[in-house]
Formats: C-alpha cells, structure tokens, sequence
C-alpha cells in the first residue's frame, strides 16, 4: 500500500467520524449550555439536573439520526475500505 493511499484514507475515516458524531455532540453542547443556564438563573445545583435532560436530547439525536450514520458507515468501507481489499 502506497503512503498516499494510506493517508487519504485515513483522512476520509476521520473526516467521516467528525460528520458522524457531529449531530450528537452539538445536541449535547446546546443542551448543556441550556442547563446551566437554567442552573444558574435559578441557583439549583442538582446533579441529575444536567445529566437526565443532556442524556434524553443525546439518545433522541441518535435515534434520528441513526439512518445517516449507518449509512454513512457503510458508504465509507463500499467506496474506500472494500477496494482497497479488493485490489482495484
């Protein structure tokens, strides 16, 4: 396998694994930034506070969007991985 082949796959599984956790990571960023914004406004420091409602916005995400990181998984070994294996 040549460098170059080398890395530009590697470079497409990374930038494929950003697009994928891209959806769930900004969910968990903005349900966190509402929480403690809700926790500071109202002085309530419950830990469960921040953890129940980031956990339900993270598992909805993923539930959604499940179809595309499916798919984009496997698009990623049919166009790259498979002929790579396969010697194309």
């Amino acid at each position: 396998m040549n460098e170059i082949i080398f890395y530009d796959t590697l470079r497409a599984g990374i930038w494929d694994a950003v697009i994928i956790s891209l959806p769930i990571l900004s969910v968990a960023l903005i349900a966190g930034l509402v929480v403690g914004l809700f926790q500071a406004l109202t002085s309530i420091q419950e830990m469960t506070l921040t953890f129940v409602p980031k956990l339900a916005a993270i598992l909805a995400v993923f539930w959604l969007s499940m179809g595309f990181m499916s798919e984009t998984v496997s698009g990623y070994f049919t166009d790259t991985i498979v002929p790579l294996i396969e010697g194309v």
